[in-house]
């Protein structure tokens, strides 16, 4: 058994930032994970519904729906709570490190973040296939 990821694990990367949502789907392809893409928290739910992720990148300031929010309505949902979502912020704040796992996130990532910040994240919480 080799120590690659797992071809069918699934990561959605929630972000405004194109830049952001290239570089990560990038690394994560390269980490030989499948990546979903969303712009917003709106488009995050529809695919989160649509593809059932394993594990949620989340930005916390996006237009509309908040990372906080976004973050909330999946994790109320009883089909997906089990998810882990990681919250990504170009602060690394305490404040937001704090209100990120009231919502009930797993995890925070201070942007811009490196290839091997991003895979050893999804290292840690990707459940067990």
């Amino acid at each position: 058994m080799s120590n690659e990821a797992p071809a069918g694990i699934k990561v959605l990367v929630i972000d405004d930032s194109n830049t952001i949502r290239r570089s990560a789907e990038i690394f994560l392809k390269q980490g030989g994970y499948q990546v979903l893409l969303a712009e917003d928290g709106f488009d995050a739910l529809s695919k989160v519904n649509d593809h059932a992720p394993d594990l949620i990148f989340c930005d916390i300031l996006m237009p509309r729906l908040d990372g906080y929010q976004t973050c909330a309505i999946i994790k109320r949902n009883p089909k997906f709570s089990g998810v882990p979502v990681i919250m990504l912020s170009s602060k690394d704040g305490l404040f937001d490190k704090a209100r990120g796992r009231m919502v009930g996130s797993e995890a925070y990532l201070t942007k811009p973040f490196t290839k091997d910040q991003l895979l050893q994240v999804v290292e840690q919480h990707r459940r067990p296939q």
